[in-house]
């Protein structure tokens, strides 16, 4: 839930919403009882929620009776990143970048102050990083996508940015206030590669910049706290091949 809840909400999508997050949360099943529980709801109503979920194709009905999460809702997921506006060679470069460097790449974006993952190649040099996947949103403070693209914003906005999200501790060397940001992105000029090196995940390091005259940042990771310096090389070249 984000911003101030409208005058009009409806409580029925609210609650079948509620419903769709709870199972998806869960690591395992749950029947009706238990989803009524979780959700602050009685059973009668979480009955025909259920149901219409079901029906509507996301959720579905185990032969024990219990639920997980149906088809449709893979489908609005893809469909949603369709929805993103990439570069159109994006996925191409990723490709490569990620091939001729053994390291993941990834493409972000800022979504209404949001860090979203828009496309990622995977690399066997990098770790498999599960918070820094297609369509989910990450940390802009914690890593060097967010922080490159945090350095494109005006001071202002940038500011926004962080305290609307917050600033969750991942490792001991994630920044722990606006101002700590703040003084790492001093010294860098809007279009910079900048690196973070085990705030996001222990033992990984980062490496981010900005498409020019664009809002997407590409980025790689390694293992271990440094960018071997041909790869820094190879991101360069990648993100001139989008520019």
């Amino acid at each position: 839930m984000t911003g101030e809840q409208p005058s009009d909400l409806i409580r029925s999508v609210s609650r079948a919403l509620r419903v769709l997050e709870e199972v998806s949360r869960a690591d395992r099943p749950l029947s009706v009882k238990v989803i009524a529980r979780r959700c602050g709801l009685n059973l009668s109503t979480s009955y025909h929620l259920v149901r219409t979920l079901s029906y509507e194709g996301y959720l579905r009905r185990r032969t024990d009776g219990d639920y997980v999460l149906g088809s449709q809702v893979a489908e609005r997921f893809h469909e949603m990143l369709d929805a993103f506006d990439r570069p159109p060679r994006a996925a191409a470069v990723l490709r490569h970048l990620a091939a001729v460097t053994g390291h993941t790449a990834y493409l972000a974006a800022m979504e209404d102050g949001r860090l979203v993952v828009l496309d990622v190649a995977e690399g066997p040099r990098s770790p498999w990083l599960e918070d820094l996947q297609a369509g989910l949103e990450t940390a802009p403070h914690a890593t060097a996508l967010g922080k490159a693209l945090l350095l494109s914003l005006p001071s202002r906005a940038r500011r926004g940015v962080l305290t609307e999200y917050g600033l969750r501790r991942f490792t001991s060397c994630t920044p722990a206030s606006v101002e700590d940001v703040e003084e790492e992105l001093s010294g860098l000029l809007p279009g910079q590669v900048v690196e973070e090196h085990g705030q996001f995940r222990d033992e990984v390091a980062c490496a981010g910049a900005v498409v020019p005259g664009t809002e997407w940042a590409i980025g790689i990771s390694a293992r271990g706290l440094s960018i071997p310096a041909i790869a820094r090389i190879r991101l360069a070249e990648a993100i001139r091949d989008l520019t």
